[in-house]
């Protein structure tokens, strides 16, 4: 067998042994499908998701003040989080668009160092969950975030953007 054959017959089989192992995004010949959820019940589920955005010290004042020079931050950050997550499916080409019921953002300023906690709260009443609305959602305000500020600080981090809980679903609760 040819070292081109050799690899294209392994790179099938690690396809196959991807999608017997549970990978649900995957099907039988290891291409991505959208995950079939019509057996699924509609039950309430919520997702929470956080995202930390390091900066200067300098830039969190500015921040902290309300007078950065594009205006209200944080008031446009929420908005574009809350925007994000009823946008996700047009965003994660595999996502199912879900009824979301409630998209919250809050925003944790520290009581020492400069890194904003930004934190995503969704809840649906569907068949799957919202963990990805959550996420995109805390992604999204985090750039937002960025966006606005960069003038002052190109440096700034977006970082530990993570599900943080979700509940609801066949596989109930889950905590970081």
């Amino acid at each position: 067998m040819s070292p081109a054959k050799a690899r294209k017959k392994t790179g099938k089989r690690s396809a196959r042994k991807d999608a017997s192992s549970g990978l649900s995004h995957l099907d039988a010949r290891g291409q991505a499908r959208m995950v079939e959820i019509s057996g699924k019940e509609i039950t309430a589920r919520t997702a929470i998701a956080r995202a930390s955005l390091k900066m200067l010290p300098a830039t969190l004042r500015v921040l902290r003040s309300g007078k950065a020079a594009k205006g209200d931050v944080l008031a446009v950050a929420r908005i574009a989080g809350i925007q994000a997550a009823k946008r996700t499916p047009e965003l994660i080409p595999l996502c199912h668009a879900i009824a979301l019921t409630k998209s919250e953002i809050e925003f944790e300023f520290p009581s020492r160092g400069s890194v904003l906690t930004i934190e995503a709260r969704v809840s649906a009443l569907d068949r799957t969950g919202a963990e990805m609305e959550a996420l995109t959602a805390a992604s999204i305000a985090a750039l937002t975030v960025y966006d606005m500020l960069k003038a002052i600080d190109r440096g700034m981090t977006i970082e530990q953007v993570a599900l943080y809980e979700k509940h609801g679903g066949k596989t109930g609760s889950w905590r970081r």
